[in-house]
């Protein structure tokens, strides 16, 4: 139980029939994204056969607490820029210099709200430059827990004692900072959509 971070193919992207199908959703990004005079999202890789360290899948646990994350957020970045972090239920590879909300039911609320990678990217980039996170040393890919398992299990803490700075000042704000960037890469490079789960 709780709450993940995960990647989704196109099977489940575009179905209409499971109970987790987001074909509601695919659909209603594409109107939008039409209106606003952009292609439609229709490149999303199907799923792959999980193969640790391969880089193809996303899935990672939100265990620490986030207050101090927001705290973050809020000291760094701009006035209306914590909500485009904070805000989405799906975030997608395409650039949106608006976030969508669409009227369709999501796992944590009545609507959803997507947001682009390249925003999330962006802002996460910047929230790790200034708590100066050691990237080299955290986990690059992502497909089973290995983010939380290294913030979690005493890596983070090792790193930290090696290498202080802001981050290790506080562990959990830091796990936050890497989830984030990481899954916007991953959305960015795999070319696949990243939701709540």
């Amino acid at each position: 139980m709780g709450i993940y971070l995960v990647s989704v193919g196109a099977q489940e992207w575009f179905d209409t029939d499971e109970e987790e199908g987001r074909a509601a959703v695919s659909t209603g990004l594409n109107e939008e994204l039409r209106r606003r005079g952009l292609p439609s999202y229709e490149s999303v890789p199907e799923d792959t056969e999980f193969v640790r360290g391969s880089g193809t899948r996303f899935e990672e646990k939100l265990v620490p607490p986030i207050d101090g994350f927001v705290r973050l957020a809020r000291a760094r970045l701009g006035p209306s820029e914590p909500e485009t972090l904070l805000d989405w239920s799906v975030l997608v590879p395409v650039s949106l210099d608006e976030e969508i909300e669409l009227p369709v039911e999501s796992s944590y609320s009545d609507t959803t709200v997507i947001a682009g990678a390249p925003q999330v990217l962006d802002l996460t980039r910047r929230l790790a430059e200034a708590v100066r996170l050691p990237l080299d040393e955290i986990p690059a890919t992502c497909d089973n827990l290995d983010l939380t398992f290294w913030f979690l299990e005493g890596d983070a803490e090792r790193v930290a004692a090696a290498r202080p700075g802001p981050w290790a000042e506080d562990l959990d704000a830091a796990f936050y900072v890497a989830l984030y960037l990481r899954a916007a890469e991953h959305s960015l490079r795999r070319g696949c959509p990243i939701v709540y789960s």
